[in-house]
């Protein structure tokens, strides 16, 4: 039982953790980033993934992660690219972050957000860099941070689809989308005011619909599959796990 507590603690401490730097840190990054100078999403965005993989690797308390739980995630986050790609003739359909979500349903809130943040990144070098690339990596890493943490309490699974596809679409359309919309306001008005703001969210609807349905329909047909594989490769390894003696 002092084992089980103890490793219940220590998932606490790292969740709070997580959340004081996607929630505060992140944030803070984004608005200061105007004070960066002409390429500051760079540096915006090379901080982001930066955090990232602090967020990752304090999951690891006792060791360092395993080069084939890198490689994981790496695959993952060239599968979310590649899904995005596949359907750039489809203006706002992005199934990216249905798979982000399942990266975060297998593996944890940690390396959801990873995959999100450096899924955003990556993409944008087929779909443009700019202002909205930190804001992007923003919103996919907090699409995958909250599937881990609902996946780690078991509110989600893999074989669930009705209820998983439900989130994902949801939460496309009622967060993702309008933090995404939030960088419209920040990035394209010159003044900001209560018309404005209406104007960008309104008009940002349609779009949300669009990345919520492909969200959606990701989570329907790929979910269980991609995740049944997943646990498979974690269990035979023993991927994402803390030392048993901690």
């Amino acid at each position: 039982m002092s084992g089980k507590t103890e490793q219940k603690r220590t998932e606490k401490k790292h969740l709070i953790f997580a959340a004081a730097v996607i929630l505060l840190l992140v944030p803070a990054t984004l608005g200061l980033s105007r004070q960066f100078g002409n390429r500051r999403y760079y540096l915006c965005s090379v901080l982001l993934i930066f955090y990232s993989m602090l967020l990752f690797l304090s999951g690891f308390e006792k060791r360092k992660p395993q080069a084939r739980e890198i490689v994981t995630l790496a695959v993952m986050c060239a599968v979310a690219v590649a899904s995005r790609a596949a359907f750039i003739m489809i203006p706002h359909f992005k199934p990216m972050t249905g798979i982000i979500m399942i990266t975060g349903i297998a593996f944890g809130p940690e390396a959801g957000f990873l995959t999100g943040a450096v899924s955003g990144f990556v993409s944008n070098f087929i779909f443009g860099q700019g202002p909205w690339t930190p804001w992007q990596m923003f919103a996919f890493g907090v699409a995958g941070f909250l599937a881990g943490i609902l996946g780690r309490a078991g509110v989600l699974r893999g074989n669930d689809r009705i209820r998983t596809s439900l989130f994902g679409g949801l939460t496309v359309l009622l967060l993702i989308g309008p933090i995404l919309d939030t960088c419209s306001l920040f990035t394209m008005v010159t003044e900001i005011n209560r018309a404005s703001a209406a104007a960008i969210y309104l008009s940002g609807l349609p779009v949300n619909v669009v990345h919520a349905l492909a969200t959606f329909l990701t989570l329907f047909f790929l979910c269980r599959p991609i995740t049944e594989k997943l646990n498979r490769i974690k269990i035979k390894y023993g991927m994402m796990e803390e030392d048993k003696g901690a």
